[in-house]
């Protein structure tokens, strides 16, 4: 019998989240170390800044082995390769340039993803159905269709799916979002997300496919154009082809703790209406400068802006009628200050704990729970942020309907909700 099915088959596919987290005791060696034939196969897609990371903190893990590495430009891949082979002291970190050979592993477990946006969605779903757990980074998708289809697959699959909106391990935002959740500030009013909008005028110039680099495969779904200077580095962040913009891949991190302490925002439909600034000159064709009203049947109400707009400047505020939380990733305040003093009561709403995201990830590889950042809570998330960029497009008051995943009598607006792949390319 394989090592995957001895570890995994002690509990079932589809262990409910709130199943207590036990490891079986063979996994464990003296002194809970984990034996060498229990690591956990990992890989890594995409070997930018974030894959990097994604490389060192599972070099750093115990209860890991990396086993292959993959980026479009081959030199990037074996860079990684050589070293995860210098950290272990023995050669055996295969590199790949497509992805596709590399989930055609069977020894691959789990796979990190940190590829552009518009890849997120197919890589994710290929590895699902290769039978490997997934770490992708946010945003979920490019788009609301796509990352519909992504949750579909976690459940298809029956996969763990860990989302990178790492705040959720985090005590302040989980603290934060309790405090909202459970009354402590009152009955809530507002929330305020503020993210940066990353604000720039491109100007990429024609220029020859960098040596190493598969163009092609780098565009995947994206509709064919020539490369151009400094393309696939960073400024495909302001590019709609390839990402929705800060609006969405910062925005997804903040608007996920709006969402998780307001889960009222998700309930039925919003009202959504904004404006943002699109510039006239230059290769970017994101949004930036977004000013956007959410707003649910019962009158709860959600900004969302770039921090350039917002009163509060960065972060995550609640406000009730009693006072106010506001997070960001350096701090957390409130007002009065002695709510930050609360102890929750055990009748209270505790939410999931996690302490650290990847190792979060790993612990439910092996007890089959769903991880903190669940599929369905990024796709919530990246869901709204799209939404309130569609109602800045379209410049006019719309109804998201969440249980239809659509806007209410609005075809426009629907059809921006997917868009077309190149071919081959199909989620």
């Amino acid at each position: 019998m394989n090592r995957r099915i001895t570890r995994r088959t002690f509990l079932t596919a589809t262990a409910l989240a709130s199943a207590p987290m036990i490891l079986p005791s063979r996994v464990l060696g003296r002194g809970g170390v984990i034996s060498p034939s229990e690591k956990i196969n990992v890989a890594i897609i995409g070997l930018g800044s974030r894959g990097n990371d994604h490389l060192n903190m599972s070099l750093g893990e115990t209860e890991t082995q990396v086993v292959a590495v993959c980026d479009v430009t081959r030199g990037h891949a074996e860079a990684a390769a050589k070293k995860v082979d210098d950290k272990y002291g023995a050669k055996g970190c295969t590199a790949f340039q497509d992805f596709r050979e590399l989930l055609a592993r069977p020894d691959i477990e789990a796979v990190f993803i940190a590829a552009p946006e518009n890849w997120h969605a197919l890589i994710s779903i290929a590895a699902m159905k290769a039978g490997k757990d997934v770490y992708c980074e946010k945003a979920l998708s490019l788009t609301v269709a796509e990352g519909r289809a992504v949750c579909d697959a976690v459940r298809r699959y029956g996969r763990v799916f860990q989302a990178g909106t790492q705040q959720r391990s985090d005590p302040r935002f989980r603290f934060a979002c309790e405090l909202a959740r459970n009354g402590y500030l009152g009955k809530l009013k507002t929330v305020t997300v503020a993210v940066p909008s990353g604000r720039r005028e491109l100007h990429l110039k024609p220029g020859a496919v960098p040596e190493g680099l598969d163009y092609d495969l780098w565009l995947g779904p994206a509709q064919f154009k020539p490369y151009r200077e400094n393309l696939c580095n960073y400024n495909w962040y302001f590019l709609t082809d390839y990402c929705a913009g800060w609006i969405q891949s910062w925005g997804v991190h903040h608007m996920d703790i709006g969402l998780w302490g307001a889960p009222a925002m998700t309930a039925s439909t919003l009202d959504v209406e904004g404006t943002a600034d699109f510039l006239t000159t230059g290769d970017a064709d994101v949004s930036f400068g977004w000013k956007v009203k959410l707003t649910t049947p019962d009158g709860l109400v959600m900004n969302f802006y770039d921090d350039g707009s917002s009163p509060f400047g960065h972060g995550v505020r609640f406000e009730g009628e009693n006072g106010w939380a506001h997070v960001d990733r350096g701090r957390l305040f409130s007002e009065p200050a002695s709510l930050l003093s609360t102890i929750l009561k055990p009748g209270d709403e505790h939410l999931y704990r996690s302490k650290n995201h990847h190792g979060n990830f790993l612990e439910c590889i092996r007890t089959r729970r769903d991880p903190c950042a669940a599929v369905e809570f990024c796709h919530a998330a990246t869901t709204a942020t799209l939404v309130a960029d569609i109602a800045t497009r379209t410049g006019r008051k719309l109804t998201w309907d969440w249980k239809k995943e659509n806007f209410v009598n609005d075809e426009t607006a629907n059809r921006m909700l997917s868009r077309s792949m190149r071919s081959p390319w199909r989620v």
